[in-house]
């Protein structure tokens, strides 16, 4: 069982509604296309839509890594891909009332490149279809391979964005033990390097037992990888087969995470919140971070 009997008041969700919802939500079922942020049950899909975002979960949902916060399936998708999804996610161009698209994805260590080639095909089809799309990049580590990261950021994406999940002491009890704490700052750091200017972008859940010096150590961290944007959100149990919460934090203090990181350590932007999630209302984050804020 979790460490807190109930969950409070503050994580309730909220439906979502809106001419733009409905819209998008319409456009979406012409193409037989569904979003991360329907099938997740996502609690901001309301706000994300009407902003004009939308999150799409390329090459299956068949993880190979096992970590112990996510609800993922994992197995061995032994090489499958569909050939024709880049083509069938650049119809989401046609969507007016879509102005940023999230690409996110399993981790796919099965194939030789690790899945970077289908991203980079993806972003290009978007691309070509509707150049003023913004196209954010939510991306596995790659194994920390240049090669991959190069791929996806010369197909033109607009924010590379990898989450590093937690602090660094608690990273080997909450993700694969393929996946590492400087692995994952070293890809964002290297997707800065491969385009200066680019916007990058990471995240942590709390609630799974660190300290405030700890998510300190990780903004810094962060930051010296050159990372612009981040989200900071609860950690919610999927199943009791996954690690329990240690905390609920109150809004209040996510209140003080996002002054702590916009005012001392200099990110342009930080969605900080009990519901906030990676790619929450990420047009507007984007937007506010080419605005200069911070």
């Amino acid at each position: 069982m979790d460490r807190t009997a109930s969950k409070p008041a503050w994580l309730k969700m909220r439906l979502p509604a809106g001419e733009r919802v409905a819209t998008l939500r319409a456009g979406l079922r012409e193409r037989g296309l569904y979003t991360v942020c329907e099938e997740a049950h996502c609690p901001n899909l309301g706000e994300c839509w009407a902003g004009g975002t939308a999150t799409l979960m390329l090459m299956g949902d068949v993880c190979t890594r096992g970590c112990r916060f996510c609800a993922v399936k994992t197995g061995n998708p032994r090489g499958w891909l569909d050939p024709d999804e880049p083509a069938k996610v650049a119809q989401m161009a046609d969507i007016l009332a879509l102005r940023y698209i999230v690409l996110t994805s399993v981790d796919r260590d099965d194939l030789p490149d690790l899945g970077a080639c289908h991203y980079a095909a993806t972003i290009r089809s978007l691309k070509a279809r509707r150049a003023d799309l913004l196209v954010e990049a939510l991306t596995p580590d790659f194994q920390g391979r240049a090669e991959c990261v190069h791929a996806i950021v010369d197909a033109g994406v607009d924010v590379f964005a990898h989450n590093l999940e937690t602090v660094e002491r608690l990273h080997r009890r909450v993700r694969d033990v393929r996946a590492t704490y400087a692995q994952s700052l070293a890809v964002l750091q290297e997707a800065g390097r491969r385009r200066p200017g680019m916007v990058t972008k990471s995240s942590l859940m709390l609630g799974l037992g660190e300290t405030e010096d700890e998510v300190r150590r990780a903004m810094l961290d962060l930051r010296a990888a050159g990372v612009e944007i981040l989200t900071l959100g609860q950690y919610l149990r999927p199943t009791h087969w996954h690690l329990p919460v240690e905390r609920y934090l109150p809004p209040e203090e996510f209140g003080t995470y996002k002054r702590i990181a916009e005012q001392q350590y200099g990110f342009a932007y930080c969605a900080s919140g009990p519901l906030v999630r990676s790619s929450y209302k990420a047009a507007e984050h984007y937007l506010l971070s080419r605005l200069g804020r911070g």
